[in-house]
């Protein structure tokens, strides 16, 4: 078994998933309490895209976690393969929300200034939330990383 930081089956892995998870979560909430975020599709598309990410964390963390109860082996190359490709499409997924929902509250709290004309519009909460969306894409790019540097030790 190869000591990779951040590969599956591994407390470090294990770490990085759990981190998606709560900062998914986190975003997720910060946007869900704000007045207005169900009026624009960047922030819609971008919850949408965090609640897939987080089940995705939270199912390969119970894998995780499983395998380190059990003293289970995950670096099969069928595995990691399955992760690292579900990693890189999240990964672009979560990017692009996060992308869209940043250049929309660019648009609302510097070009347009509609945070202040419209003061019940929760905009420091549309900030939080778009920064927590790019923790979790640092977080899976990590994972992504370390799993793609472990699949390529296979050959």
């Amino acid at each position: 078994m190869k000591l990779i930081a951040g590969s599956p089956g591994t407390w470090s892995g294990m770490a990085l998933r759990v981190s998606q998870c709560i900062f998914a979560a986190a975003s997720v909430c910060a946007m869900v309490t704000g007045f207005g975020f169900s009026n624009y599709t960047a922030f819609a598309y971008m919850n949408t895209v965090l609640i897939l990410q987080f089940m995705w964390s939270l199912g390969l963390a119970c894998v995780d976690i499983f395998s380190l109860r059990n003293k289970k082996d995950l670096h099969d190359p069928g595995v990691v393969t399955l992760i690292v490709f579900g990693d890189w499409i999240m990964a672009i997924l979560v990017f692009a929300g996060a992308s869209a929902s940043a250049s929309l509250v660019i648009l609302f709290t510097k070009d347009l200034d509609f945070c202040r004309v419209y003061w019940r519009l929760a905009c420091s909460q549309f900030v939080l939330s778009t920064i927590l969306a790019f923790m979790v894409w640092a977080v899976d790019a990590a994972s992504s990383f370390s799993g793609f540097w472990l699949l390529v030790s296979f050959f």
